[in-house]
């Protein structure tokens, strides 16, 4: 019987399985430094990075996304007020650290991430005390991760904070110590850049990286889990906001691990227009299109990672409903198919149980009057080879005589997509789409889970 080990060995080493997902180089934004180090935010860490800062050379414009969780961390409040009050202008850094959600923390806790900030913003401004609060906005966001209820060491952090500015570097080798830093049951760190031109300036090359952590406790809710996001294209902060949201509703809110919405859910994205050429004017100008397809797709990739990387999975799972006669139908249907125990559980045991599938989306909550309609349903697995027929289970409301065979050797690979053909609802004539990205529930989610706190 094969064995199947998926999480992290404990020396921290990422298995070999993941590997293939670190990046070994990368080309980073012009005037970004990056900067990961120890400071033991858990007393048992003593050599994993666990405080990362990400920052800009130069002021930037910034946006973010933050969970709707009503339990809000306090690094949730302070970085949003602090947008707020700046008007996504003038943002400098992002201090992060891992092993310590500061969440649910009162009163204190909003004072440490304040407290974070400036000790950020007196490394850049030597003439302000790391204790001074008296400034009435910072330019720092702040942002944290990890168990829930309990106080940061802030002697640690504030300490550790001098020594991360001091080390921050644009080497590919700094970028990956922050990814790393902000892990915590990650089994790798996600890491992504990439360059690319816009057509008003075709001879200049621009870049882009994102860095994201997250394995469990995973469903969309306006930004899922942690990610920063830097660019050197002059963006205002007025088309930067309306970007990033429209991009988080293609990647990081269609993903789902284990149907739980954290209390810490940020994405932020800083652009620092180091690479010169024309401002963006307009989210409809050609720069303004070109730029979001761009900003889509880099963080439809860097999301799905975090799917890759689900606590204990071993199946990543792209679910993608068609013929629908609205898109967010087909986006609740396929949430919800995404989030089925019954489907994840069936897909860990390689059991071909269509009947699962279909159960879900005959209950999917808020569904349009006639966008489901039974003898017009069909489901198909997709082999993701890209050269095998789909395996069609159900064909218009009709189940098809399944060869287990063949469907137990498309159960085996670790990538597979679920299709399902709503054949356009009651009148026939939907044409719209929407995919989801999921992976199956293991028994090593439970015990990754059940010993979280130890």
């Amino acid at each position: 019987m094969q064995s199947r080990f998926y999480s992290a060995p404990v020396a921290g080493a990422i298995p070999a399985a993941k590997q293939k997902y670190v990046p070994t180089s990368g080309t980073y934004p012009k005037g970004f430094l990056a900067a990961g180090i120890v400071v033991g935010v858990k007393p048992t860490n003593t050599q994993f990075p666990d405080l990362a800062l990400i920052a800009s050379e130069a002021p930037c414009s910034a946006a973010a996304v933050f969970t709707k969780n009503k339990f809000q961390a306090a690094p949730v409040t302070v970085s949003r007020k602090l947008l707020e009050h700046r008007q996504g202008e003038g943002i400098r850094a992002i201090i992060i650290n891992s092993g310590c959600a500061n969440a649910v923390t009162g009163k204190g806790g909003l004072e440490d991430a304040t407290s974070m900030a400036h000790a950020v913003d007196a490394c850049f401004n030597p003439s302000q005390s790391p204790n001074d609060s008296s400034s009435p906005t910072s330019s720092t966001l702040v942002m944290s991760t990890g168990v829930i209820g309990q106080r940061l060491p802030m002697s640690k952090i504030l300490s550790g904070i001098p020594r991360a500015h001091q080390v921050l570097s644009p080497s590919h080798d700094s970028w990956l110590l922050a990814s790393r830093a902000i892990c915590t049951t990650d089994t790798f760190p996600k890491l992504l850049s990439r360059t690319f031109s816009l057509p008003s300036s075709p001879g200049t090359t621009y870049s882009i990286a994102g860095m994201t952590k997250g394995a469990g406790m995973i469903h969309p809710n306006m930004a899922t889990l942690l990610g920063i996001l830097t660019t050197d294209v002059p963006i205002p902060a007025t088309l930067l906001s309306p970007m990033l949201k429209s991009a988080v509703d293609s990647s990081y809110n269609s993903i789902s691990i284990d149907g739980d919405t954290s209390t810490n859910d940020t994405v932020a994205l800083l652009a620092n227009g180091a690479a010169g050429g024309p401002p963006l004017t307009s989210l409809n100008s050609p720069d303004g299109q070109a730029m979001l397809e761009i900003l889509t797709s880099f963080t439809q990739q860097l999301s799905q990672l975090v799917v890759r990387d689900g606590e204990g999975a071993t199946k990543f799972v792209q679910i993608r409903v068609t013929n629908s006669p609205s898109r967010s139908d087909a986006a609740l249907i396929a949430s919800t198919i995404a989030r089925s125990p019954l489907v994840k559980t069936a897909l860990y045991g390689k059991d071909a149980n269509w009947g699962r599938i279909l159960c879900a989306v005959g209950y999917a909550q808020g569904v349009g009057d006639g966008t489901v309609v039974p003898e017009r349903t069909s489901v198909s697995f997709v082999p993701r080879d890209g050269r095998s027929e789909p395996l069609k289970l159900l064909v218009r409301g009709e189940p098809e005589v399944v060869d287990e065979v063949r469907a137990g050797k498309i159960l085996e690979e670790e990538d597979l997509e679920i299709l399902v053909d709503l054949g356009g609802g009651r009148d026939g004539t939907g044409r719209l789409e929407s995919s989801y990205w999921t992976c199956d529930f293991s028994h090593e989610y439970v015990t990754i889970n059940g010993d979280y706190r130890t």
